[in-house]
């Protein structure tokens, strides 16, 4: 899922990954709960970032998930 995109991922992208709209595209990244950064007006959101939203909310640990992705 992840592999598909680039360490550092666009607004748009997210929305993809988290199949989510752009209103809460913008309440994540507004409230914080993602962290990112701009780059003129644009968001610039690290996969990471992403990543630890995805664990934080399906309060799952690094750890299951590194086991999860070695056993693909």
């Amino acid at each position: 899922m992840f592999t598909d995109y680039d360490d550092v991922i666009t607004l748009s992208d997210m929305m993809e990954l988290l199949a989510i709209g752009r209103n809460k595209a913008y309440d994540l990244l507004r409230s914080g709960q993602i962290k990112s950064f701009k780059i003129g007006k644009a968001y610039r959101i690290p996969k990471a970032a992403i990543k630890d939203f995805v664990l934080s909310q399906s309060k799952m640990s690094t750890a299951c998930y590194k086991e999860l992705v070695e056993n693909e």
